[in-house]
């Protein structure tokens, strides 16, 4: 009959899932006391060098530094809590007493499970409305090397727009006022091949096109240099492509960030690897809900055997793995080896189907 039912036992699993959440959450307190402390000790020195900064400076980089190392370190709390949980539960020899029962493996695992997917939530939504804000916030202190954030200036730099088969960069983009565009290269290409290059020092919007200033173009094969003058070109390309603000993932929560893609996209530039960021901000908090079937290796077996140590070990080594592997996944992506998609969705797939294959032999 236990085995019709995912939770045979409420307080089983209150009992369980409650041992969890606090051994999960006491570690995530220790890592973040410990590694705030290491980072303070290095940029405290930087930040009070700058004329001006104090106490209240170093208290306001630890207020925006805290929410990053508790997204990132989160999911390793949450495999060290599951692993700790399992071991203390076969010491006790309690997984015996379940399995006795006619409890299965995975409704052994249920509580954590669930409780796995409250902390996931939680991740979810302290991401969103925390750490992108705080990660926004310290990027640009740190750009000023923690002196005063000055305000906007209105200037883009290195800003790539693709016009049909052309590709354009512009060195600078001035966004307040006109928009007026410094040191612009236009890489015209026949079937995905480059045949010349436009260069000019400066263009801004006429009607039909953008008058470019000092043109001269570059013939790839007889290598000439042709001066043009003042001319009108790119014709097509609104000024809204260029004025788009460069995206960091990591600075905006998802809705806002999908958004910025689709405007990227319409404006001609790449964005496969914000679209590999867009799905992580899924894929990452879901990762605690992995850590329970990774860590279940160290829940089964006799703990007298002498293997119980190993089989921590095990669970440990499987949940890194996983961790490098998403890390390496979304390098991937960056780079256009891998698809959005699979950047931030292989290494759960691939990981929960190992999981499952060990928890299966297990049950076996």
């Amino acid at each position: 009959m236990h085995q019709l039912h995912f939770f045979p036992s409420r307080t089983m699993a209150l009992y369980v899932g409650r041992m969890f959440l606090i051994r999960s959450f006491s570690i995530l307190f220790a890592l973040v006391l410990i590694l705030q402390t290491l980072d303070l000790l290095g940029e405290s020195g930087k930040i009070l060098a700058v004329a001006g900064n104090g106490d209240s400076e170093v208290w306001r980089y630890v207020g925006m530094r805290i929410p990053q190392i508790i997204e990132t370190f989160l999911p390793f709390s949450v495999l060290l809590g599951t692993i700790l949980t399992l071991v203390t539960l076969n010491q006790n020899s309690e997984v015996i007493a379940m399995k006795a029962s006619g409890m299965s493996a995975h409704q052994v695992l249920a509580p954590l499970f669930l409780a796995a997917l409250l902390v996931a939530g939680i991740s979810f939504a302290f991401n969103e409305r925390i750490v992108t804000r705080s990660t926004a916030a310290l990027s640009a202190w740190q750009k000023v090397e923690y002196a005063k954030v000055p305000r906007d200036s209105g200037v883009r730099a290195n800003i790539w727009v693709r016009a049909g088969n052309d590709l354009i960069n512009a060195g600078t983009v001035e966004t307040r006022g006109p928009v007026v565009l410094r040191d612009v290269t236009v890489y015209e290409r026949t079937q995905g091949v480059l045949s010349s290059m436009l260069k000019a020092d400066s263009a801004k919007p006429v009607a039909g096109g953008w008058e470019l200033t000092n043109a001269r173009r570059f013939i790839r094969r007889s290598g000439t240099l042709e001066p043009l003058g003042t001319i009108v070109a790119m014709k097509g390309v609104g000024t809204d492509q260029f004025t788009l603000a460069q995206v960091d993932g990591d600075e905006l929560p998802f809705t806002e960030l999908s958004t910025a893609i689709d405007e990227l996209e319409a404006a001609g530039r790449p964005v496969d690897s914000l679209k590999g960021v867009l799905w992580h901000k899924i894929s990452g908090p879901l990762s605690a809900i992995l850590m329970p079937l990774l860590g279940a290796v160290a829940a089964f077996g006799l703990a007298r055997s002498g293997k119980l140590f190993v089989r921590a070990i095990l669970g440990m080594a499987l949940g890194f793995a996983y961790f490098v592997a998403d890390n390496f996944a979304l390098a991937m992506g960056d780079l256009g080896a891998y698809t959005p998609f699979l950047a931030a969705w292989g290494p759960f797939i691939l990981f929960a189907l190992i999981g499952e294959m060990i928890l299966i032999r297990t049950e076996e």
